[in-house]
């Protein structure tokens, strides 16, 4: 025990990489936190033009390029799509914001189909209750569908977002010192490969448990609601 705590000690406190640990935990986080609110953006303006098109026969056009979007990123792993946005489409920006937003368009893909899903829940005479008081479609949306669609959609996001997190491991791909790199970069500057990993591993599920707790806790209420 003696023994281990004293590698842990020069691993991380002497070399000083505890610093790096946190500031790739850091990282992660606000990459994963910016990458959830472009994806429900995106993730709702997609589910939304989709409700619109199925009565409108103009929207037509921006419907199929929303199913376009979903299908072709939902057909190209997240690592070759963060490969393809940092070295061609955003070749000058910075590591972790182009992180952001590619992992905010791959998860805006999964979240339209989960906002869709939960607009498609809400039973449809509350729109056509909505449409005989005088209400537009967009008011209908807006005032009645989406605050009931709330109920299903909120646990799903959470579930997205956990899976976001971990998702978020392969930005190290990118010169992103996320938590996963920056535990590899203490792994080769150490030559300690037990310990930086296990942080990392922990790291991870400890998050994630945190967040399984909040959503089940927050689920809970929604379902006294």
């Amino acid at each position: 025990m003696s023994a281990w705590l004293e590698k842990l000690n020069e691993t991380f406190l002497v070399t000083g990489y505890w610093h790096m640990m946190l500031e790739g935990l850091s990282n992660t986080v606000v990459i994963t936190l910016g990458a959830l609110i472009i994806g429900v953006v995106i993730g709702t303006l997609i589910a939304v033009v989709k409700y619109f098109a199925e009565d409108s026969p103009g929207l037509a056009p921006a419907a199929w390029l929303c199913d376009l979007y979903v299908k072709v990123i939902r057909g190209i792993p997240v690592v070759v799509l963060l490969l393809i946005f940092y070295f061609i489409i955003f070749s000058s920006s910075e590591g972790t914001v182009v992180a952001v937003l590619t992992f905010g368009i791959n998860s805006g893909a999964y979240m339209a189909e989960l906002i869709r899903s939960g607009i498609q829940a809400v039973d449809g005479g509350q729109a056509e209750a909505g449409r005989s008081l005088g209400l537009s479609r967009l008011q209908t949306m807006r005032q009645i569908i989406f605050p009931q669609a709330i109920h299903y959609i909120l646990p799903a996001i959470g579930n997205e977002f956990i899976a976001l997190l971990k998702e978020t491991s392969v930005a190290g791909y990118v010169a992103v010192v996320d938590l996963t790199r920056a535990g590899n970069l203490v792994r080769n500057n150490t030559y300690d490969a037990v310990n930086p990993l296990l942080l990392v591993a922990l790291t991870y599920l400890t998050l994630v448990l945190v967040l399984t707790a909040a959503l089940e806790h927050f689920e809970k209420r929604m379902s006294k609601k």
